[in-house]
């Protein structure tokens, strides 16, 4: 037992069911190990009206329960245990590489690395075998989209099977959110950009001329997720971003390269577009920081 003790708000906030998941989960861990706490936690859920309630199921379950002895329950508990190990899909793999791609989260173990490269690899072979010369044009047009993908298939409940249990740690929702996302841009950013130094300029802007926009794009996804969810948020950002980028050169007049490579340019080159896209990523990050309480429940989105 540590000398730290639950406060008079905490065991309020706990009772009435507003404290956030993840500190309401540390506090039961604290309670194993606290009999004062415990006891005081247990007095102010038998004040509530769900007192009488608990008090009635438990007078049900000692009345049902039948006698077993201590070697037998300890027997059944490992039994239960063995069981609960080998249902978690941990990999197989002890190797350290493995315990961190497995930490990283879905994106990076799942089928979003097989897509990346395919984008990267496509670009390149599109260029070169089939000489394509919009593919740069192209690829830029879509790299921005590709981290926002990656951290839609990354967080929550419909993307991981261990959400739960991840969702219970003290580094749960924004840190957790945060890694996850930090995950996803170390290997889109870097392929994807080195994709683009290989391929012909055919006047679209420079190769690394997405990288503060596929951030930007990112955190405002992590932004409105805190008031949609994840899904909502990334298909508005993402949707949004190709719309504003094909739809006019899908309807313009002209090459498709060319109108592609204009319509890229207006929005990439130069400092003022690059200065609007730092500044629209400083809100998003402050905005982050300043609701960062909403993502703590952000898995019931």
């Amino acid at each position: 037992m540590t000398g730290w003790h639950t406060s008079d708000d905490l065991v309020t906030r706990y009772t009435d069911g507003s404290l956030p998941e993840p500190d309401a989960w540390s506090l039961e861990k604290h309670l194993e190990s606290c009999g004062d706490c415990a006891a005081r936690v247990s007095q102010a859920v038998r004040e509530t009206a769900a007192g009488v309630t608990l008090a009635e199921v438990r007078e049900a379950v000692l009345g049902a329960a039948p006698t077993t002895s201590p070697a037998s329950a300890s027997a059944s508990l490992s039994r239960s245990q063995s069981r609960s190990r080998r249902r978690l899909p941990f990999p197989s793999v002890g190797s350290r590489t493995a315990r961190v791609l497995w930490a990283a989260g879905p994106a990076v173990r799942g089928a979003w690395l097989p897509a990346v490269l395919l984008v990267a690899f496509g670009a390149v072979a599109l260029a070169y075998g089939a000489d394509f010369d919009a593919a740069r044009p192209l690829l830029l047009a879509v790299a921005p989209v590709v981290p926002v993908v990656g951290v839609a298939l990354s967080y929550g409940a419909h993307a991981d099977p261990l959400h739960e249990i991840t969702a219970a740690t003290p580094s749960a929702g924004l840190r957790l959110m945060l890694t996850r996302t930090a995950a996803v841009l170390a290997v889109s950013l870097p392929l994807l950009t080195l994709a683009g130094l290989l391929l012909p300029a055919s006047g679209a802007p420079a190769a690394a001329a997405w990288l503060l926009p596929g951030l930007t794009l990112t955190l405002a996804s992590l932004a409105l997720a805190g008031y949609t969810g994840f899904r909502t948020a990334t298909a508005v950002t993402g949707g949004g971003w190709l719309c504003a980028v094909l739809a006019p050169a899908l309807t313009a007049r002209g090459g498709l390269t060319a109108r592609l490579a204009d319509q890229l340019s207006a929005y990439l080159d130069g400092a003022p577009a690059q200065g609007a896209w730092a500044a629209a990523a400083v809100l998003c990050a402050a905005l982050l920081a300043t609701r960062r309480r909403a993502y703590d429940r952000l898995e019931r989105r």
